[in-house]
């Protein structure tokens, strides 16, 4: 946190009373609030308890950031992880706002200087995690009677309810401060949470008739993207040939087990990618300097579990892999919400196997909870298996209802840009006959994986001890390969042709099925047979630029972006980088912290020429113009 002592600094009480939106223009360099911020920071400023859901990257820090600078007194705020209290401090330090962490990371020396600041009312915004704020040490030190707290902030909410997807049992001790400082506002911040899920957050933080808001969930920038992975090593292929697409560019690949991260970063390694791993097999100084070597662009991709990526605010992750089928909707919206959180076009791409169902499944056994497990993986299962808008289907499970933009239909996601908004049906007649045939030959006590490998001719021990490789059905199913008969399959239980029943999920036909089988009519379904390299992922077309800040005059001025074939814009953007990046190392911060990669965009299409010029450009407040003014504009003469 001493990085920053020769730089110009707010002093801690100079907001104090102010309007939000003076605040957002003077420290952080925006001119108008995203949608639900202002109502959000009015509702905390009116001191009502407040429970704010918004979408990864949606400006949430901005709303507990503003009240906390304009109220009297100290803002708590309760964080999960170290990496995610080091990130918050240091953007804020960067904007010239000082604030501090008390956590497992520092010395004796630090941590004392970090309380002093404290008692002495220097640090306005105060980091903790849900574990340490329970140490008498720490509950000592904010009981002090003359400090004052005026806000309890509770980032990653959902932790706080067995019904999300991350529960930490923690998080079920901070509502025990409440008895400590009954007048602060409580304000609870999540991403991702169901009406459930809210209700637990409400309950278990003791919050009073708070105020609620549910920002959409919609992430625009995002085209969602969904293959069916192929075998072995065809899967790694189908990863590389993505990442040659977005080459040069951050990149998160997540998997669901430590051994096939391990496989797939070594294998990418091997291939010459500037590539890490991350998971919790790893000590704690390699996870952390792996992460570093990411948030800091020094490599491109990160291979991880989902142990990796709470804590992360890089805003230009371009892309993100989920090699493996997630085990919720919960779970994959956090995860590609990972990806352009500057707002700029970025990517996600799922690689679905029914195969991933059986090895989820298998982990249910570990679940306190296995029919809430099998409730989130059907939802997730809808999504993966979808035959029409990905993201209707996406939003549909968060209570949104979503209606793609004609103009914009093909930058949503591969069904739309494919087919327009839903795969067409097809006459599936006979492939279907053959699949009720079969399941009736093998008597109805058969699962997916078995009944297929009849249809395919497998000589598997199971099929011949069975004799049923003497079956009219075996060796007849050749048209689709194994995956596609699972897709087939899906759709039917779908349509409620076919249903799966006891805890080997065996296949048996409903009296639809049986109807539709005795009468031959033609059966039509919305089934495609992939290509093996998956449909092609889409390119966003470039969105309108948010309108950010005003001129003197108090016109609107528009965030851009360069011209194609500006020369000099082109040196300017790579010299910014470069100086970016060297002064984030001499400060030991992630790029990002001094601007991110919109604000570089707009200096190189704008090219100004003096510090009342970068008043104009986006995500400059006066406190970086002061500190990094010169050597911005240095670089563009």
């Amino acid at each position: 946190m001493s990085c920053y002592n020769n730089y110009v600094k707010i002093k801690s009480n100079a907001f104090e009373g102010q309007e939000p939106e003076f605040v957002l223009q003077t420290v952080f360099g925006y001119d108008s609030f995203r949608p639900s911020q202002l109502k959000i920071i009015n509702s905390i400023l009116q001191k009502k308890d407040t429970l704010a859901v918004m979408p990864t990257g949606g400006g949430k820090s901005i709303c507990y950031q503003i009240p906390a600078l304009i109220l009297e007194g100290i803002t708590i705020v309760v964080s999960p992880l170290i990496s995610l209290m080091q990130d918050q401090v240091a953007s804020l330090e960067a904007a010239g706002v000082h604030s501090v962490f008390l956590n497992s990371s520092l010395n004796k020396e630090e941590y004392f200087k970090a309380t002093c600041d404290i008692v002495n009312g220097d640090a306005k915004i105060v980091y903790i995690s849900p574990e340490g704020l329970s140490t008498s040490r720490v509950r000592d030190l904010f009981s002090r009677n003359f400090l004052k707290i005026s806000c309890i902030t509770v980032d990653e909410a959902h932790c706080v309810s067995q019904w999300g997807h991350d529960f930490r049992p923690d998080y079920m001790e901070i509502s025990t401060m409440r008895r400590y400082f009954p007048d602060a506002v409580m304000v609870a911040l999540t991403a991702t949470a169901t009406d459930q899920v809210r209700q637990d957050i409400i309950k278990n933080l003791m919050m009073k008739s708070p105020s609620i808001y549910i920002s959409s969930f919609n992430r625009e920038n995002i085209f969602l993207e969904v293959q069916q992975r192929e075998r072995g090593e065809s899967a790694v292929f189908q990863v590389v040939d993505y990442i040659k697409k977005h080459a040069g560019e951050s990149g998160i690949i997540y998997c669901n087990s430590r051994r096939q991260v391990d496989e797939l970063s070594m294998t990418l390694d091997n291939m010459g990618f500037s590539v890490m791993n991350y998971h919790a097999g790893l000590t704690d100084a390699v996870r952390a300097k792996n992460q570093e070597l990411f948030v800091k662009d020094e490599i491109q991709i990160m291979v991880a579990t989902i142990a990796f990526g709470m804590g992360i605010d890089k805003p230009n992750v371009r892309y993100v892999i989920n090699f493996d089928l997630p085990k919720s909707i919960e779970e994959y919206y956090q995860e590609i919400g990972r990806a352009g959180r500057d707002g700029l076009p970025s990517s996600a791409l799922l690689l679905y196997s029914p195969g991933d169902i059986h090895k989820i499944r298998w982990f249910f056994e570990e679940s306190g909870n296995q029919e809430k497990s099998e409730k989130l993986l059907q939802a997730m299962l809808k999504f993966a298996q979808a035959r029409s808008c990905r993201r209707k289907t996406l939003l549909a499970y968060f209570g949104e209802k979503y209606e793609p933009d004609e103009d914009k239909a093909d930058c949503c996601c591969d069904i739309c840009k494919t087919y327009g908004g839903s795969i067409p049906l097809t006459d599936v007649t006979i492939p279907v006959q053959k699949l009720l045939s079969c399941i009736i030959r093998t008597k109805e006590r058969f699962g997916q994986a078995y009944v297929i490998d009849v249809l395919l001719g497998s000589r598997s021990k199971r099929i011949l001890e069975n004799e049923h490789n003497f079956l009219s059905t075996w060796g007849i199913g050749h048209e689709l390969d194994k995956d596609e008969w699972f897709d087939l399959i899906a759709l039917l239980l779908n349509e409620h042709i076919l249903v799966q029943t006891g805890d080997y999920n065996i296949l048996q036909i409903t009296s639809k099925g049986y109807e539709l089988l005795s009468s031959r009519e033609s059966i039509k379904l919305p089934f495609t047979i992939k290509p093996k390299t998956g449909v092609a992922s889409g390119s966003l077309k470039k969105p309108s630029y948010i309108v950010h800040k005003k001129s003197d005059s108090g016109e609107k001025i528009i965030a851009e972006r360069p011209s194609t074939g500006d020369a000099l814009a082109d040196r300017i953007i790579q010299d910014l980088k470069n100086w970016r990046k060297k002064k984030a190392a001499d400060m030991n911060v992630p790029p990002y912290v001094i601007f991110g990669d919109k604000t570089v965009y707009d200096i190189a299409a704008k090219k100004p020429k003096s510090k009342a010029d970068l008043r104009k450009i986006y995500g400059l407040g006066s406190v970086k113009i002061e500190n990094f003014g010169n050597s911005i504009l240095a670089l563009i003469d």
